[in-house]
């Protein structure tokens, strides 16, 4: 997995007025957990724009001024509920001996057989979450559509790799195939109101 770096500075005050006086700086105050104790630093707002503001996942090296650097995931964020600022950051710190659970994001390849034939491909999933070793992480993860039909309907069972496990039940439909209203006949509706009933 691609990695990105944020160099910092750690925070020695940690209340509200210096933290105040940190965003009015442009500086975005983050707390890094999962080490010997929670760790207090700050960065600019601009150097988590490739992180946050992007759909792809990244592992982050938090490079402070002082020398330390320090491996981490980012774990939760706030933003501003007007101007969508970002407000605070907590990231964990991982070891590559110790497993993480991360969100990784879909992509898909193909053509579905099913979308050519007038079918409607659905995706409950934009990510899945998956559980490694930093390591083995992955970028992405690869969803080839071209066999599925209408009708069709594709299991996490079926993305299932060495490297990693995902977090999901084993039921879990990643996409399918399903026929458009369009080209429904009146008793394929019917018939699909009762699948669908069944299922729920």
């Amino acid at each position: 997995m691609k990695s990105i770096t944020i160099n910092g500075s750690q925070r020695e005050s940690v209340g509200k007025s210096s933290t105040k006086a940190l965003r009015n700086a442009g500086q975005v105050p983050c707390v890094l957990y999962g080490g010997d104790k929670p760790m207090h630093f700050s960065a600019p707002d601009l150097a988590f724009s490739k992180l946050v503001y992007t759909p792809n996942a990244h592992t982050v090296v938090i490079a402070l001024d002082n020398g330390e650097t320090f491996n981490a995931i980012m774990q939760d964020i706030q933003f501003h509920p007007v101007t969508d600022r970002i407000l605070h950051i907590d990231f964990y710190q991982t070891f590559e001996n110790r497993e993480i659970t991360m969100e990784i994001p879909i992509q898909i390849v193909g053509t579905s057989k099913g979308v050519l034939n007038g079918g409607v491909l659905k995706r409950p999933y934009r990510k899945l979450k998956v559980k490694a070793i930093p390591s083995k992480l992955p970028d992405f993860i690869e969803v080839d559509i071209t066999p599925l039909k209408i009708g069709n309907k594709l299991y996490i069972t079926e993305l299932e790799n060495e490297d990693y496990k995902f977090l999901h039940p084993d039921n879990t439909v990643v996409c399918q195939v399903r026929r458009s209203r369009a080209s429904m006949s009146m008793a394929d509706s019917e018939e699909e109101d009762e699948d669908e009933t069944a299922e729920a």
